[in-house]
């Protein structure tokens, strides 16, 4: 018995037992994959059920997605795939092509990376950290599409040699790692009492691997599904028939074909959650439990919750924390996107109020002081990630100033820098009382200003181009 299996085994033990594991230090970053704790929700109202979390988020790449791509490129190895010095492909909603990374580095492969354009940017800046090449593709291009990121990477590997296109979809070996490892960790955790896992399905995997497990070892434990509301796999286990997909904000999870792993007919049930219901569970998870999932945690906590919610006697059910929320920090943990994409409510108005994403009544817009450094202008304008800032004095603003006011200030004179905001700032600036209509800002952004909402002197805030296409997409919704 090698180093890692007396490891895992002692995690084993101390899952059943409550001890601490002493099994020593770890020899490498892959050594700490699986064997992730099993922590009960107390907090949440399930029911009659006791509701029992995976916490996935704390592999080393943060994301259920490690235990395969150690799987994948083991057995790559064996099988004859990957040959030293050779290259990793994958196309991959982010999670995978984390651990591809972090382990592929880890064996001296390069690693390439194709991901759609709607995953967070977290996920790609963590990918780039690791040393992986990535391609941002087009998130709407269906399956046979060239632009397609599971088309395009086939293409990229074949035209490398020795690349290894890993195509977490139709790999055996994905849902085998569930099978030898989550499944029999899970049994160990819940000491051999178990009633049901709810489960996500992204490429099948994990619900494939734990089903087949459990059907074997304790057949009465029945796979939930936890789908979200536009991917056609919950529509199809539940009516065998093919649909067309729509489209979903969750990441992860949710699919526009059948995975090729995949066994469906190891699925009892299936709930299909919208997206608001999963972000806004995911983030009561976090207020009430202390685990900061991402969205496909969400899914799973809001698909869990309402199958508890349902049974009429005490069941004992496991979830998941697929990935950590950090990966999502832009996104879900923040107010102001939530607000963009309709998933917050707060207070409306029925005028250009409701277009102002960051309110100035509020304190949550960023804004300069006539008597502030140019340079503290410029410091604000990287930090939050924007181009203009409105100044203000004494509550009235004075003026605006963005990036080529300030370029124009300092080029040639650095010591400029020091030099006050009032001094570069515009001052000609275009007002509209929030009682006119949207179409009245067009003129004004046709001209390249920005319309600053302004009643009897009291600013309420500016209305940029994206806060105006936010609001008409949230228009058509309703």
């Amino acid at each position: 018995m090698d180093d890692r299996q007396v490891r895992e085994n002692a995690v084993k033990e101390s899952a059943v037992s409550g001890s601490a594991v002493t099994a020593g230090t770890y020899h490498d970053v892959l050594e700490m994959i699986g064997n992730t704790p099993m922590v009960e929700l107390s907090h949440l109202d399930t029911g009659k059920c006791r509701l029992f979390a995976k916490l996935e988020n704390l592999n080393p790449g943060g994301s259920i997605k490690d235990r395969i791509a150690l799987k994948m490129i083991d057995m790559a190895e064996k099988e004859g795939h990957l040959k030293p010095g050779g290259t990793i492909v994958e196309a991959t909603s982010g999670n995978t092509g984390i651990g591809l990374a972090l382990i592929g580095r880890q064996k001296g492969y390069r690693v390439i990376i194709l991901i759609p354009d709607k995953m967070s940017a977290e996920k790609i800046y963590h990918l780039r950290a690791l040393g992986a090449e990535v391609t941002v593709t087009r998130s709407d291009a269906p399956p046979g599409h060239p632009d397609n990121y599971q088309d395009m990477a086939r293409r990229i590997a074949s035209e490398i040699p020795g690349a290894y296109y890993i195509y977490q979809h139709g790999n055996p070996h994905n849902p085998d790692a569930h099978e030898e490892t989550t499944a029999p960790e899970i049994w160990e955790q819940m000491d051999h009492d178990l009633d049901a896992i709810v489960c996500g399905i992204g490429t099948a995997g994990t619900i494939t691997g734990l089903g087949r497990y459990f059907k074997k070892v304790a057949p009465q434990v029945e796979m939930i599904l936890a789908d979200p509301i536009g991917s056609m796999v919950g529509p199809y286990v539940r009516t065998g028939v093919l649909q067309e997909a729509g489209q979903w904000v969750v990441e992860g999870i949710g699919e526009d074909e059948l995975p090729p792993v995949g066994d469906l007919s190891l699925i009892s049930h299936t709930y299909m959650i919208s997206d608001e219901e999963s972000l806004h569970a995911a983030r009561e998870l976090l207020i009430k439990e202390g685990h900061m999932g991402g969205s496909s945690t969400g899914t799973l906590v809001a698909g869990a919750l309402k199958y508890c919610r349902e049974q009429t006697e005490e069941k004992r059910v496991v979830t998941f924390v697929c990935d950590s929320g950090m990966k999502y920090l832009s996104k879900m943990y923040n107010d102001y996107w939530m607000i963009d994409q309709g998933f917050l409510e707060r207070e409306t108005y029925g005028n250009l109020r409701d277009l102002i994403v960051r309110r100035h009544a509020d304190q949550a817009d960023i804004t300069a002081g006539p008597d502030d450094a140019l340079l503290t202008a410029y410091t604000r304008m990287r930090l939050h990630d924007i181009s203009q800032l409105p100044v203000i004095e004494d509550g009235k603003i004075v003026g605006v100033i963005n990036e080529t006011d300030i370029l124009l200030a300092v080029l040639d004179r650095e010591e400029n820098f020091a030099h006050p905001v009032r001094e570069a700032m515009a001052t000609n600036l275009k007002t509209v009382p929030s009682s006119a209509k949207p179409e009245d800002l067009l003129p004004i952004m046709n001209e390249g200003y920005v319309p600053l909402v302004v009643d009897d002197g009291t600013y309420r805030g500016l209305v940029t181009p994206i806060d105006l296409l936010n609001y008409l997409r949230r228009k058509m919704r309703e």
